[in-house]
């Protein structure tokens, strides 16, 4: 059985989706971020770079036990682990592969300090909020071109590039976005929504959760301890 040391967050849906969506047999394990569990030695030691999500699958290659780190190379893994999600044929495979790096390198980032800026800082900066919000509309505006001419991120199927972009697109609301502006958006958010995989994967660890808004959580995920050296 899978492991995933995971948090109810765009990242850690992900991976719960995609877990769902293969149908394979799995355990969350909580990594409260807003307590620090992400600096525990033990988690560290399946994530260096002391973010969730990671899992640690005793089935891996060659039947031997193989951990991971990073959202993206899991849902590679996965994809790869299953023969779903990813097409086998070069093209059909990068072209999945560009708009899952979409998600990783832009998406998420670029969104996250979205979220950041308008939502958890402690003092208002005028141009961070104004620079990620355009920013954010920027981004909504490629998805939405892209999806004009093709039904999926990745192409004509479901696929990765879909299971990664989605959770972040699901706080539009708090990115300054009004997705009705978004149309091709809209109707693929609707889409991939209404599967039984993601309703059940989105509601992984998401009754753990709590709103980041004591001083206690806003230092271990803003403050000194996120930067310490380990």
């Amino acid at each position: 059985m899978i492991e995933v040391h995971s948090w109810a967050t765009p990242n850690g849906h992900k991976v719960h989706i995609m877990l769902e969506e293969c149908g394979l047999p799995y355990r969350a394990i909580p990594v409260d971020i807003g307590a620090g569990d992400q600096f525990k030695p033990a988690f560290l030691a399946i994530s260096p770079n002391n973010k969730i999500p990671a899992i640690v699958d005793p089935g891996g290659p060659g039947g031997q036990p193989i951990s991971l780190f990073e959202s993206g190379a899991i849902l590679v893994y996965l994809a790869g682990k299953t023969g779903r999600f990813l097409p086998a044929d070069d093209r059909g495979r990068f072209e999945v592969l560009q708009w899952l790096m979409f998600q990783m390198g832009t998406v998420g980032p670029m969104l996250g300090q979205a979220h950041h800026f308008r939502g958890y800082a402690l003092e208002n900066v005028q141009y961070a909020v104004d620079r990620y919000s355009n920013e954010a509309k920027r981004i909504y505006g490629v998805i939405d071109r892209r999806l004009a001419c093709s039904e999926w991120l990745g192409g004509g199927e479901y696929s990765i590039a879909d299971i990664a972009t989605f959770p972040w697109l699901r706080s539009w609301e708090r990115q300054g976005i009004v997705l009705e502006d978004y149309p091709h958006v809209q109707a693929w958010f609707r889409r991939v929504e209404q599967r039984p995989a993601v309703q059940r994967g989105v509601q992984v660890l998401a009754a753990l959760r709590k709103p980041i808004t004591d001083a206690k959580a806003r230092e271990v995920l803003f403050g000194k301890t996120q930067y310490e050296r380990r």
